[in-house]
């Protein structure tokens, strides 16, 4: 548990406390960011000193040619930076350390290809706890290996548990509890979570979530949120109209928000996941419409207790910051909105310059800035206070779609074809 900058208590997963900062075998301290939305799961970088202005060519540190297309945002752990990806048809692990220097890769098995033309057959983004990596693939493969790159187990869960049903291509990232990494199935029949002991890839348990939305609502891209509440560690859902509570050792749903879609759309599929902070859930739902605040706590069905407002607009891909009593919510057209994340009311707006390209990458608040990224590399800068006030707009030019990472004063930003380290030199 930690206290914010308004001394709230955040809800923390103690798995993600313990994964901010490790030290070297040099007695370097090194901040990590070993999963999807940084190490609290909420869109926040811990430190200083990240570049607000860069080009292709300015405060560029290195730039590295990936072997093939990708989607997913990388991990980083003490020296190493760990991306999933193709790689002659097949779907990889690359590893590179903190220079940019390829430390190794491994092929695991054939790529299943991407539908939509922005996506790939590897748009989980990987997970590790220093020990060892896990990454996911639309082919249904979930592999751990170790840190230098060595196959500790593998398994397809849709070889185990059913052929994937997604209209789309699979988003949900896989996530870690104490003792399991979890995955979350989200699709027309069959949905399912699943937590599998993180050493030899048994399963430790399965639960089934089926929550009767219609159509594609029923179909879900989000990733879950590990969270402790009290005693207990939490699995937080989003998707087919809930929001649920899991318990994270046993998969047992302890409660259920729902009315998120009340008139029955049948295509309001998730994509931008939940974030939570301050005591509150917050989901996006709707296709962008509707942003709604879920109290923790309580048991059963929730709806009409712990649901405490909702608003719109929200955003449809990218997910939300939260923090210091705040969330930050990014339009896929680039209105930038701040709301307090106890009413709900409007803080803050912005309207980010328009692109043909729509943003997917997720905003990241860095350092009193607020950083978004749209399809073409472009990212703007915002820097956050009683209003929001574009900084800067800086251009790479490359096809971009992974939200950046941010550790130890560089960003590391994923675009199809390269990985920048940008920093100042």
């Amino acid at each position: 548990m930690v206290r914010n900058s308004v001394g709230s208590l955040v809800v923390l997963s103690s798995v993600s406390m313990a994964l901010v900062l490790s030290v070297t075998s040099a007695g370097e301290a090194k901040e990590n960011w070993p999963q999807w939305r940084g190490p609290a799961m909420n869109g926040v970088a811990v430190g200083k000193g990240y570049p607000v202005k860069w080009s292709a060519e300015e405060n560029v540190v290195w730039k590295y040619k990936l072997p093939g297309i990708g989607a997913s945002t990388p991990a980083v752990w003490d020296d190493k930076i760990v991306l999933t990806g193709e790689s002659g048809g097949m779907n990889s692990v690359l590893c590179l350390n903190r220079a940019g220097k390829k430390l190794w890769e491994t092929k695991l098995d054939k790529e299943r290809p991407a539908k939509n033309r922005g996506a790939s057959g590897s748009n989980p983004s990987p997970t590790t706890d220093g020990k060892h990596i896990f990454a996911y693939y639309k082919s249904g493969t979930l592999t751990c290996l170790d840190m230098a790159g060595e196959s500790v187990w593998q398994k397809n869960i849709q070889k185990e548990y059913g052929a994937d049903t997604l209209w789309w291509d699979l988003g949900t990232s896989p996530v870690l509890t104490k003792k399991h990494v979890v995955v979350a199935v989200m699709q027309t029949g069959g949905s399912y979570l699943a937590a599998f002991d993180k050493a030899t890839g048994e399963v430790a348990w399965k639960q089934a979530r089926e929550l009767n939305a219609p159509g594609e609502s029923a179909q879900s891209y989000t990733t879950p949120l590990v969270i402790s509440n009290g005693d207990k560690e939490l699995l937080i859902v989003l998707g087919a109209d809930h929001v649920t509570a899991h318990d994270a050792a046993t998969g047992k749903q302890i409660w259920v928000a729902g009315d998120l879609n009340p008139s029955g759309a049948r295509n309001w599929r998730s994509i931008s996941s939940p974030v939570i902070s301050d005591g509150f859930v917050i989901a996006p739902y709707a296709r962008g419409r509707s942003l709604t605040a879920i109290r923790l706590g309580g048991k059963g069905d929730v709806t009409k207790s712990h649901v405490v407002w909702e608003e719109g607009p929200s955003a449809d891909v990218p997910t939300p910051v939260a923090a210091h009593g705040k969330v930050f919510v990014c339009t896929d057209r680039g209105s930038v909105m701040v709301k307090d994340i106890k009413t709900g009311k409007a803080l803050a707006q912005i309207e980010i310059p328009r692109s043909r390209q729509s943003i997917w990458s997720s905003p990241i608040l860095a350092d009193g800035h607020l950083y978004v990224t749209n399809q073409n590399g472009t990212t703007y800068v915002l820097k956050v206070g009683s209003k929001l006030e574009l900084v800067s707009e800086n251009k790479l030019e490359d096809y971009t779609i992974a939200t950046p990472v941010f550790v130890d004063g560089r960003i590391y930003i994923r675009t199809d074809q390269h990985l920048h380290c940008i920093g100042k030199k």
